[in-house]
């Protein structure tokens, strides 16, 4: 393993509300413009800037649209969506191109609709902090403070998720995950990309709205 890829307590900084989102095992795709550079427990912090209310109305749309897909309707959000703080984490198992991850047959529709990025991190095993500790964030990939480390495995308590989501693992996928490209500091924005034509225009609709929302934070 390279001096890159090695880490302890790794922590990543989202946005709100995608980082609740993925604490709370709604959002299984973490996507980024370069390959995870990290297995296991990855802890999520959720940055200072407060949501506006649009972008988390499109994000709950979006989600509720794509399980809708796979037959899931009762998808239950956060009732809130803090910020500056960490919220608990998830384990990374891989990492995929979006084309493997759109021809991941083994998948269901609605996990594949998800991936709207270059690089798709998949989450298993959400947990979440009972009470979220308020801390400073970082770019990229980073290592929590040996305190807060110390502290935060102790408050995590399972979540219900709407479903419990275990990744097939071919081997095959794991091949962009060795990628060059670490260095990038783009914060895991959808890519513009074809719909699909048989896509219902509510699907197409939702999906449209939280590639708007995510291109915000576009520099």
């Amino acid at each position: 393993m390279s001096e890159k890829q090695q880490y302890r307590n790794a922590c990543i900084t989202l946005h709100q509300p995608w980082a609740s989102l993925l604490v709370h095992g709604i959002k299984r795709i973490e996507g980024r413009s370069w390959p995870a550079p990290v297995r296991g427990r990855v802890w999520i912090h959720a940055a200072a800037k407060v949501p506006e209310p649009e972008t988390i109305q499109a994000m709950e749309h979006f989600y509720r649209e794509i399980y809708a897909v796979d037959g899931v309707t009762d998808v239950v959000f956060p009732e809130f969506y803090p910020t500056s703080v960490l919220l608990g984490c998830v384990n990374v198992v891989g990492c995929v191109s979006l084309p493997e991850l759109a021809n991941w047959k083994s998948l269901s529709e609605g996990v594949r609709l998800e991936g709207q990025t270059q690089f798709c991190w998949l989450c298993e095993d959400p947990q979440k902090l009972v009470i979220p500790l308020e801390m400073r964030g970082w770019q990229g990939v980073y290592n929590l403070q040996r305190k807060i480390a110390d502290a935060a495995p102790r408050g995590l308590r399972p979540v219900n998720a709407p479903t419990q989501m275990k990744f097939p693992m071919p081997v095959s996928l794991e091949s962009s995950s060795e990628r060059d490209g670490l260095e990038s500091e783009e914060t895991g924005q959808p890519q513009t990309k074809s719909l699909n034509p048989h896509l219902s225009p509510k699907l197409k609709a939702s999906i449209q709205g939280a590639q708007a929302a995510a291109n915000q934070f576009r520099r």
